[in-house]
């Protein structure tokens, strides 16, 4: 069967074997830290041929080491995207095996077709950020090294207000760190929060869903240092526009103290830029700028 023929949404058997190769481990390796990937993200993190990857993502899929999830099928059919993958079984088979990822009991084949549109289009954002720290990282020789967070962090807050106290829980998208070559033993960490203008940027009451109850959370948990293992620790958000960016900004600066805590970009202008190391980060004092090394 010719390779253009193969079903895209269902796996055959009529798919040549294959001999799994050391850039075969890394592109199931950076499919799963990331959850969900396009293949244009996964060739911006092992370059080389492109439609070599297509080729060799392709057969990955149809023996079960990646898989496709189905939220993508509308755009996809469209043309309007590249193809998206997640770990298969066997993928987490083979990082469980050879690369001491903790076992679980999770059939991820049903859990990517359980996926729906929005966090999938939520996950590519966010990965979208980590790779450009990862290429910037390689750009500058390694000078700065990304450093993953090794655990899931959530935490709850307790925000004391006239009428009664309210508990935000705090679920930051990425929790990474950059740790400069002239300084080893110091990690500067970061909390990413994309944000895609779903929610409102303020509402009547901290019970209810905004962006300004997640600036007040982290806000709190810097002032009350709940995290002993972050006593510094920057915020970065990654937004729509411009324009929303100074919208963010604005509510930012309705902060008591501590609005340099919070850091802010729009994606196109962050694009543009080419390097997100050396990117003139909005803050939230307003007026201000700073770059990340």
């Amino acid at each position: 069967m010719s390779s253009d023929r193969l079903p895209r949404f269902s796996r055959t058997k009529t798919i040549p074997a294959i001999q799994l190769t050391a850039r075969d481990c890394e592109i199931i390796r950076h499919t799963f830290e990331h959850r969900f990937l396009r293949s244009s993200q996964i060739h911006a993190l092992i370059c080389g041929s492109r439609q070599q990857l297509l080729r060799r993502l392709q057969r990955l899929y149809h023996h079960g080491f990646l898989d496709r999830p189905r939220a993508q099928i509308d755009y996809y059919r469209r043309g309007s995207q590249t193809m998206v993958y997640g770990v298969g079984n066997q993928g987490v088979k083979l990082l469980e095996d050879k690369f001491s990822i903790p076992r679980r009991k999770v059939d991820w084949t049903a859990k990517n077709r359980s996926t729906n549109r929005y966090f999938l289009e939520h996950t590519l954002a966010v990965a979208d950020v980590i790779i450009a720290f990862e290429l910037a990282c390689r750009r500058h020789g390694q000078m700065v090294k990304l450093v993953h967070a090794e655990e899931f962090f959530h935490w709850t807050v307790q925000i004391r207000q006239p009428a009664a106290t309210v508990s935000i829980g705090v679920v930051p998208d990425q929790v990474f760190g950059l740790r400069r070559k002239d300084k080893p033993t110091e990690i500067a960490w970061f909390f990413l929060e994309v944000d895609r203008a779903t929610m409102p940027v303020e509402r009547r009451s901290l019970k209810q869903t905004s962006f300004a109850r997640k600036l007040i959370a982290y806000h709190a948990t810097w002032q009350q240092k709940l995290l002993k293992g972050f006593p510094r620790f920057r915020v970065l958000t990654v937004t729509t526009s411009a324009e929303r960016v100074n919208r963010l900004v604005q509510e930012c600066g309705r902060l008591e103290r501590g609005q340099g805590l919070f850091l802010f970009a729009d994606k196109k202008t962050l694009s543009a830029h080419g390097d997100i190391l050396t990117f003139p980060w909005k803050t939230g004092k307003t007026g201000t700028v700073e770059t990340l090394t």
